[in-house]
């Protein structure tokens, strides 16, 4: 997006320059316009350098691969078909991704107004039908009722004015439309790849706390089966009524953890609930035939830092949010100069007084017209139109560190995901082990136990040694793969499910036009969106005087 390169700044503050992405139409009535589309005051907007390192942390990893990707269907490397059907409905029935729809279209039909912005302008339009009845006057001052008493009477008129854009102020507000309609698209796509990275994370989250219901109960029966040793053994005198107690209490307490991880399951379904568009009811039909926790693949492929300008939603919206707002700055700036207009009025009347009739009405001897120019300029004005320049130009300050921020914030989101899986990879590594020589040590122990060669706090000891060395398995292999959710999702993949479809379901989409007049916003039922734009680049921007959009 960067314009006006090798030009004087002077030079551009003063006329503005002809922006290479302001193609003129061929259209006759906007060749007339030609000549007042050359100049413009305000800043030319440049997208800032952005901090950015050359390489991920974690490149030399070996199962990190940097290979430029697009993640259109990241989720699908977890290989789970439940994961993959609860994001298509997610995609079509999420209330909050329908709301971001509508709000491109607003912003599309926001855009329609400033294009029209840049047309004369209709200042009146009126038109009256009047039937008159005059008093009688006496012969002396109406001889032979010279003057009808009584007679119709029609007036039509309208007034245009036109004013000039030689500032730039009206395109530099199409300018600044444009590219708000392009963030609001920007900010869908954010949406859409937060809602699938929301999905995958409680879908995850779900599989892991199902797995720590049925460790708990598997421990429950374990337990159940040391306190049923220990009571006979109490029984046979073998033992005090200590090792009954001692075993009720660790049974107790992992039983207890049976419903708190239930609650924990079920909030979780809550939250997948809304994220589906879904009420209140079991989605057990949709999460039956669990798999476990979804496995993720043993590599990931993250490309280069440089990749996230292209493809993350809210860096793009980042940056169109700052060319919006430079353009708001040219818009102050041009309040500063003389506001020149072409003003004109046309209008026409008859009457059927004294024999006359309505039909000249549209005939020269009725129709007059006045026509000429007029120009206005805040001289003064205390300095409010300088700092309203001023502020416009803070605001726009502010959005160029927004944006080298937002590009911050996403690198960190990456690395921490990535350092989320493969750590906790090695993690589960370990942990394995520890289970595995946690349950022998249980084994090891009750038999010790029965033998009366081992007390039994050493098989309490070995019971939630093995209770939570599995329960730390299971939450780190949850962990590992919404670590690789976070991963994918500040790579900012997802979002091109969207390309060649609406923005809101057709049912909305119904709704609205039979309501309002959308034309050609909102496609007719059954017809393929027009094309939207991908990825940021000048192609996106249309020229800042096109032909009005009724």
């Amino acid at each position: 997006m960067n314009q006006d390169r090798g030009m004087s700044r002077p030079l551009r503050r003063l006329c503005g320059a002809s922006r290479g992405r302001r193609r003129m139409t061929r259209l006759p009535a906007l060749a007339l316009l030609a000549p007042l589309a050359a100049c413009s005051v305000g800043p030319s907007f440049e997208t800032p350098d952005a901090p950015l390192g050359l390489k991920w942390r974690e490149a030399s990893n070996p199962t990190v691969k940097t290979k430029r990707e697009d993640y259109r269907n990241w989720w699908t490397a977890f290989r789970d078909p439940t994961l993959n059907r609860l994001v298509e409905i997610a995609y079509d029935q999420n209330l909050s991704l329908m709301e971001a729809g509508t709000r491109v279209l607003k912003a599309r039909a926001i855009l329609g107004e400033a294009i029209g912005e840049v047309y004369p302008q209709s200042q009146q339009l009126n038109g009256a039908a009047d039937y008159l009845k005059l008093p009688r006057t006496d012969a002396s001052t109406n001889p032979g009722n010279a003057i009808s008493n009584n007679f119709w009477r029609v007036n039509l008129g309208g007034q245009v004015a036109w004013e000039l854009d030689l500032w730039g102020k009206f395109r530099h507000g199409v300018e600044s439309a444009d590219a708000a309609y392009l963030a609001s698209i920007a900010t869908y796509d954010d949406v859409l790849v937060t809602l699938i990275g929301d999905v995958a994370n409680d879908y995850v989250s779900i599989r892991t706390l199902q797995a720590q219901v049925a460790i708990a109960q598997a421990n429950v029966v374990k337990q159940k089966e040391a306190l049923q040793i220990a009571q006979a053994r109490f029984k046979g005198g073998a033992t005090s009524e200590l090792d009954v107690f001692q075993a009720q209490n660790v049974l107790a307490q992992t039983q207890a953890a049976v419903p708190q991880y239930t609650a924990q399951l079920q909030q979780r379904e809550n939250a997948l609930r809304v994220l589906l568009g879904q009420p209140p009811e079991t989605i057990d039909n949709l999460l039956n035939g669990s798999r476990g926790i979804p496995a993720p693949p043993p590599n990931v492929a993250v490309g280069v830092p440089a990749d996230l300008l292209r493809r993350r939603p809210d860096v793009r919206a980042a940056e169109l949010a700052a060319a919006a707002q430079a353009a708001q700055v040219g818009m102050a700036e041009a309040d500063l100069y003389p506001a020149f207009t072409l003003s004109g009025a046309l209008g026409t009347v008859a009457s059927t007084t004294n024999g006359a009739s309505l039909k000249p009405l549209f005939t020269q001897p009725s129709i007059g017209f006045a026509f000429g120019p007029s120009f206005s300029w805040p001289i003064l004005n205390y300095g409010q139109i300088t700092n309203n320049v001023r502020a416009q130009d803070a605001e726009l300050q502010a959005q160029l560190i927004n944006y080298k921020n937002t590009v911050l914030k996403a690198q960190r989101e990456v690395e921490d995901g990535l350092s989320g899986f493969l750590q906790g990879r090695q993690q589960v590594a370990y942990l394995k082990q520890s289970v595995t020589a946690a349950n022998n040590a249980l084994t090891v122990a009750l038999s010790q136990y029965q033998l009366g060669t081992r007390d039994f706090t050493t098989v309490l000891t070995a019971e939630q040694n093995l209770y939570q060395a599995q329960n730390n398995l299971v939450s780190a292999q949850g962990n590992v793969s919404l670590s690789l959710t976070t991963a994918y999702r500040a790579l900012g993949g997802g979002w091109q499910i969207r390309w060649g479809r609406d923005f809101v379901p057709e049912a909305v989409s119904q709704e609205m036009r039979a309501r309002t007049n959308w034309g050609e916003l909102l496609p007719p039922a059954g017809q393929k969106p027009p094309a939207t734009p991908g990825l940021p680049g000048p192609s996106d921007i249309g020229p800042t005087v096109r032909p009005p959009q009724w």
